[in-house]
């Protein structure tokens, strides 16, 4: 039984959004192909029940589940940060627990321990060793002739 092959039909549309005729042109570039076969691709594709991945579109939602993931990181660091920073400031300012607390020489001591202490942190984050690795490293006697 030989295939008849089907004719095209001529079909006119008018599209009146910029942004889609801008995007239909894109797609017809890319495939090399006219305008009115991208409006047919297109046009199927609209058509298809279950359309294939696009990747554009898995990379859209990838991209926004990345920024929405590192916004909220960043919230819950800036919120462990302050924890931190609070749990310190009492554990410093409740060591010598003497009448003195009110002190402001005592109190701008507390505040330099604290910023000597995330100084400390900060440092060992960007050099990317372990708390032992730093301990190690600071008994070494070496280490305590480079550091002065």
């Amino acid at each position: 039984m030989p295939r008849t092959s089907l004719k095209a039909q001529r079909v006119q549309v008018y599209i009146a959004d910029p942004k889609i005729a801008a995007a239909l042109a894109r797609e017809a570039r890319a495939g090399r192909i006219p305008v009115s076969q991208a409006a047919g691709r297109a046009i199927a594709r609209g058509l298809q029940g279950a359309p294939r991945a696009d990747p554009d579109d898995r990379l859209l939602k990838l991209e926004m589940g990345l920024r929405d993931h590192m916004r909220a990181m960043g919230r819950d660091m800036q919120i462990v940060q302050e924890l931190v920073v609070e749990l310190a400031r009492a554990f410093f300012s409740r060591l010598p627990d003497v009448i003195a607390d009110d002190d402001p020489t005592f109190r701008a001591s507390v505040d330099v321990r604290i910023d000597r202490l995330l100084d400390d942190t900060a440092a060992r984050i960007v050099a990317g060793r372990s708390r032992e690795a730093v301990r190690r490293a600071e008994a070494d006697p070496a280490y305590r002739r480079l550091d002065g």
